[in-house]
């Protein structure tokens, strides 16, 4: 089939499952017992549709992967660990960046145009006979989450990573029975849904860890511990936690990547190429739930795990675009990513004497984020403010984000441009080959402003994030 066609075939598969975005299920109350009642209404829903399709899930032993920064990463070093160790590995992350295709992978490879398109007709399929029975209409998240199930069935994934979509205990992913757990980190985001406190938001994310199912945490907020170490107990699971300086330090950090030692092993040192100190968490966490699942029964050789972690890239996370001017995207889209961006920048983000760094910034939410811009914007000498576009979320304005911006008492220039991409040909035309140019904010700006070098197109026939 050539690219026209396979182009064709993806977007009227995307099409079909955007629709149904908006056929959210009912909201109702906001009290904790109606939001669990719809919650657990809503996946016995999906379980009732993957029951239709045979239960596709039932024999792929699978890791589940939960928290407010660092499982995407998380997600990716762990799959490509267990696909150097020879494993078909299935992995599904969310949100894309660009392509849909990007959330099914198969040993880091996109799922085919063609392919996705079948699995949506044979989903959308079932799902209709699902509602002539039931006589209520599915929604995107549930008919994804049974996309998932085929096409790791399809693909015939001897291990499947799912990333968990946001918060965990109620999220459409947390019906499995997975063999590992792993809640990477909790901070402040969605608040609207998961609540305004730590404490709430860790509430949520312990919600993944099942009876006898072991786990393993990077979180090191005490104000989050609590939660996860009472619902470990519960469930009477071994909670592993993962701490720098203590089970692994870092022993440089460069934008060719971070090298640590893993305490915990040997003393072995692992090099990821993924640039930023808080990569070396994200990998560390990788690692564990590698030794983790060894003794589960998996054969993982200790080459396998430095080979995945040396390999593993994920795009729009501390991602290099051009030099001259240097260009970095990174989707830190909540506090505690912007502190972890801010407090690397002068390694990630490099400027020439007399240069300057300018920020394209676009957010979904101040209130989630304003206290990480007050973290990055002392390093900032100039912005280009905009909206990031996102089908059914509302990007925060360009001209509100400008007010933000001057409430930290940001001295730089200050442009205003809705437009993603005509923010970043304002930031390109601003900056000389001395300055460096940081896109941050949202993944969804980044994804609006990566398709610049990497046509979205080309990455759905390339079935790779980098086809050039």
């Amino acid at each position: 089939m050539d690219a026209h066609h396979l182009i064709e075939r993806y977007r009227h598969a995307l099409a079909t499952t955007d629709a149904l975005i908006d056929s959210a299920y009912a909201p109702g109350g906001t009290s904790l017992a109606e939001i669990t009642a719809r919650a657990a209404h809503r996946m016995d829903r999906a379980r009732s549709l993957m029951a239709d399709l045979g239960d596709p899930l039932r024999d792929i032993p699978l890791v589940h992967i939960g928290g407010t920064s660092g499982k995407g990463s998380t997600s990716v070093l762990l799959s490509a660990i267990l696909a150097a160790a020879g494993y078909r590995t299935g992995l599904h992350t969310s949100p894309y960046l660009q392509v849909s295709t990007e959330k099914l992978q198969l040993n880091g490879r996109l799922i085919a145009a063609d392919l996705f398109a079948e699995i949506v007709d044979e989903v959308l399929d079932v799902a209709n006979a699902w509602t002539a029975r039931h006589g209520e209409r599915l929604t995107y998240g549930e008919i994804w989450m049974v996309l998932i199930g085929r096409f790791f069935q399809r693909s015939n994934a001897e291990i499947g990573v799912i990333e968990v979509g946001a918060g965990g205990r109620f999220d459409l992913t947390n019906i499995i029975t997975p063999v590992l757990s792993i809640i990477t980190s909790v901070g402040l985001d969605h608040l609207q849904t998961l609540g305004n406190t730590i404490e709430q938001i860790a509430w949520h994310k312990a919600g993944i860890i099942k009876p006898g199912i072991p786990a393993i945490t990077a979180v090191d907020d005490p104000r989050a511990l609590p939660a996860l170490y009472t619902q470990a107990e519960e469930s009477k699971s071994t909670l592993t936690r993962v701490i720098a300086s203590e089970t692994f330090e870092i022993v440089s950090s460069t934008r060719d990547g971070v090298s640590w030692i893993d305490r915990g092993n040997d003393d072995r040192l692992y090099h990821t190429g993924m640039p930023g100190r808080f990569q070396a968490v994200n990998a560390a966490t990788a690692v564990a739930a590698a030794h983790a699942l060894r003794n589960r029964g998996f054969v993982i050789p200790d080459g396998a795990i430095a080979k995945g972690i040396a390999r593993a890239r994920i795009p729009g996370r501390a991602e290099y675009m051009q030099q001259e001017p240097l260009v970095l995207l990174d989707g830190a889209h909540n506090p505690q990513k912007i502190a972890a961006l801010a407090a690397d920048i002068e390694e990630l983000l490099p400027i020439e004497p007399g240069g300057r760094r300018i920020a394209i910034l676009g957010i979904l939410d101040a209130k989630a984020q304003n206290e990480g811009l007050g973290a990055l914007l002392p390093h900032i000498d100039a912005v280009v403010l905009t909206s990031p576009h996102v089908l059914a979320k509302e990007g925060f304005a360009a001209e509100r984000l400008a007010e933000l911006v001057r409430s930290h008492d940001f001295a730089g220039t200050i442009e205003i441009e809705p437009e993603p991409r005509e923010a970043l040909r304002i930031a390109l035309d601003l900056a000389t080959p001395r300055d460096a140019i940081l896109v941050t904010g949202s993944l969804y700006l980044v994804g609006n402003t990566r398709s610049y070098w990497q046509p979205d197109d080309e990455i759905v026939v390339a079935q790779t994030p980098w086809p050039r």
